[in-house]
């Protein structure tokens, strides 16, 4: 219990977007995936995720975690089901999406639903469910729908400290999410794997190290230097603790920060390379559409699941 108190006073929460939408036509996005974490509440219709098509009940939760591929189908899914991956739906999503009133749930459709958007990082550096390594999974929880909708009407009504009310009510909604895992026994064995090392003092020291020099020389030996071990070790101290080897951590990091800035400033591609550590734009843009699925130019041009 106290470990886990520990991990959750670590956590920066941020309201990132929310919306309530009907899917007005079948259709299947075959590789959602985005930078931060998502929960879908299903009002009406029908929605399977994941590639074993599980059913999402009405009144339940998706929670699907930041950077987790996952295929959702909205609808009746049959041999004739139009399937999208995420760059073509976001030039296509006015066909099957729109956006509606909390309270309106009249009228025929694939499916009805509401969403919101946050981010959940261990000091600021690192996404704490992605870390986990959890798949997408539903939650019947009613304190989590109770706590979205009252995200939404904050949003919506515009009234005075509704920023304030917002960021405390995302707030709970992580927790009560976390609680929900917890309580439930969910993914037991991620949960004592992977949360270990976020007690490790000189991993978070390197973590944000690697947050606030991005755009700056991140080898080996500059992280062997921080983390006061060896040039030889560091590779193999970061792996043990995170599962992944130091440098694509690092390029994961660029990455992110990329889409950020790709969201929220005017700068060119080139500079947003630049910013986040690649001297040649080109490299830059192919490690992105690889990483991405989608060209660096067209993130900004298209609307996410969230921007409809």
């Amino acid at each position: 219990m106290e470990d886990y108190n520990k991990i959750i006073e670590s956590l920066g929460i941020k309201y990132v977007k929310s919306n309530n939408v009907k899917v007005t036509n079948p259709f299947t996005i075959k590789d959602f995936k985005d930078t931060e974490n998502v929960i879908l509440i299903l009002k009406k219709g029908l929605v399977y995720f994941g590639k074993n098509k599980e059913l999402l009940k009405e009144g339940h939760a998706l929670f699907i975690p930041a950077h987790r591929l996952t295929p959702i189908h909205f609808g009746e899914v049959t041999e004739k089901t139009t399937v999208l991956g995420m760059e073509e739906f976001g030039f296509k999503q006015a066909e099957f999406f729109r956006t509606s009133n909390l309270q309106d749930i009249t009228g025929t459709v694939a499916a009805d639903f509401s969403m919101i958007v946050f981010e959940t990082k261990v000091f600021d550096t690192v996404n704490f469910f992605t870390a986990l390594d959890i798949p997408a999974f539903s939650l019947e929880n009613t304190r989590v729908n109770s706590l979205l909708y009252e995200i939404i009407t904050e949003e919506s009504q515009q009234k005075e400290g509704n920023q304030r009310a917002i960021k405390t009510k995302t707030e709970l909604l992580v927790i009560e999410s976390i609680r929900h895992i917890i309580d439930n026994r969910m993914f037991v064995e991620q949960m004592a794997t992977n949360s270990t090392y976020f007690k490790d003092p000189r991993l978070i020291t390197l973590f944000k190290y690697i947050k606030d020099n991005l755009g700056g020389e991140l080898t080996n030996k500059v992280l062997s230097e921080v983390a006061e071990v060896s040039e030889d070790y560091v590779g193999q101290y970061f792996k043990t603790l995170t599962g992944i080897n130091p440098q694509d951590y690092i390029e994961y990091q660029r990455m992110e920060y990329a889409v950020k800035l790709l969201r929220t400033t005017k700068m060119s591609i080139r500079d947003i390379g630049r910013s986040c550590g690649y001297k040649d734009t080109a490299y830059f843009c192919r490690r992105f559409k690889m990483m991405y699925g989608i060209p660096a130019g067209k993130m900004r041009k298209r609307e996410t699941l969230m921007n409809v």
